[in-house]
């Protein structure tokens, strides 16, 4: 089994949600974030007085799917997530020893 953290910007997703559920991936986490990458930040301005925002907003997402879905699931969030732009964010993968469904005490990929 595979967990997949996507970091993405918040106006996408929407579509990156509607896309997941249409490729068959049910279980999801959402949290919004802040944080920066290579750029530290962007420089923006207001009433003429430009300033430094250091923490971006962001959505992270994150799923545990079959190892023979990761590659599939990875591609469906790139796809929807990205716009050619610095700050589309990055796609974390990483194995899983085991999961457990509570109620059921289902194991492995049963208890996805």
């Amino acid at each position: 089994m595979k967990r997949i953290e996507a970091i993405i910007r918040p106006e996408k997703l929407e579509a990156v949600r509607q896309a997941l559920g249409q490729a068959g991936c049910t279980g999801l986490m959402i949290t919004e974030i802040e944080g920066h990458g290579k750029q530290k930040g962007v420089v923006q301005q207001w009433r003429g007085e430009k300033y430094k925002v250091e923490l971006l907003p962001k959505v992270k997402i994150e799923t545990v799917v079959a190892d023979r879905e990761a590659e599939r699931i990875v591609k469906t969030i790139t796809d929807n997530a990205k716009t050619g732009e610095i700050g589309d964010g990055k796609i974390f993968i990483s194995s899983i020893e085991n999961a457990i469904r509570i109620r059921t005490g289902e194991r492995g990929e049963e208890a996805l």
